[in-house]
């Protein structure tokens, strides 16, 4: 008993700083040079092999500013221990990968910290419904979007049964950062879960709609003022279910709501 309530405050923290806009929008648009996206890689242990789309890149700590935006299949492996999920990354960002690796996925813990326009913080976890607290106040449960100023923030994630993880981040003016995060079960609890792993932030894709686009609300409701449309095809990042309606955030960093007859859930 007196080692699980141990284990129950334990709090791994991860110093996670996000560099943004290492490459120059001016140049961009008046030049033609397009920007890179870049991805962070940490582990513990440390020196485990990093794998993009299933070629070695290197050994954690891993870095690398030159990337083209899109989505990867990242592997992180040492010994006889890896872990695999696929991120998408935005253009002039860093995303950041850290995990603890463990052959028993429950013991496995991480975070997976990406950058969009917008604002805010949004936060999911595994297992989802985990409190989460920012700055030392509390904002309620995963998955959650919180309004939050730029700068520097400390979010605490607890789950009943699940070792507590915090994560300090930078969030720049202009960009929404989104939290995805593994929590490890204490080890008085290890031997009765069957808990999946996050791989990636959730995501929807927009059906075939009789007016051959879906319209984006400003709230839950057909009554809800129209802020937005988006094409069949086109994919958008999920933030809550609400019964028939969905928020989400559009790749511009608009956030709504959309039926929920009109959206797939995107595999991983």
């Amino acid at each position: 008993m007196m080692k699980k309530v141990v284990l129950w405050f334990l709090v791994l923290i991860s110093f996670v700083a996000l560099l943004l806009r290492f490459g120059d929008s001016v140049a961009e648009m008046f030049l033609g040079i397009k920007q890179s996206s870049g991805i962070s890689v940490l582990s513990e242990p440390v020196e485990a092999t990093v794998s993009l789309n299933e070629k070695e890149v290197g050994k954690t700590p891993f870095e690398d500013k030159s990337l083209s935006a899109g989505e990867y299949v990242v592997k992180i492996s040492k010994d006889k221990v890896s872990w695999q999920g696929r991120v998408k990354l935005t253009s002039g960002t860093m995303t950041v990968i850290n995990r603890d690796l463990a052959e028993d996925p429950t013991s496995s813990a991480g975070e997976t910290l990406t950058l969009i326009r917008g604002k805010g913080l949004t936060v999911i976890s595994n297992p989802a419904g985990a409190s989460v607290e920012i700055d030392g106040k509390q904002y309620g449960s995963t998955p959650l979007t919180a309004d939050v100023e730029a700068g520097q923030h400390t979010i605490l994630l607890s789950q009943t049964n699940y070792l507590n993880r915090s994560i300090r981040a930078d969030l720049p003016d202009n960009f929404n950062l989104t939290v995805a995060v593994n929590l490890a079960l204490s080890e008085a609890d290890l031997s009765s879960s069957n808990a999946p792993v996050i791989t990636i932030t959730p995501e929807v894709v927009v059906r075939q709609t009789p007016t051959g686009f879906l319209r984006v609300r400003d709230k839950a409701s057909l009554n809800g003022k129209e802020i937005a449309q988006v094409k069949p095809g086109d994919t958008l990042t999920l933030l809550e279910e609400q019964g028939a309606w969905e928020k989400v955030r559009l790749s511009n960093g608009t956030e709504g709501f959309v039926s929920s007859s009109y959206v797939d859930k995107k595999n991983p």
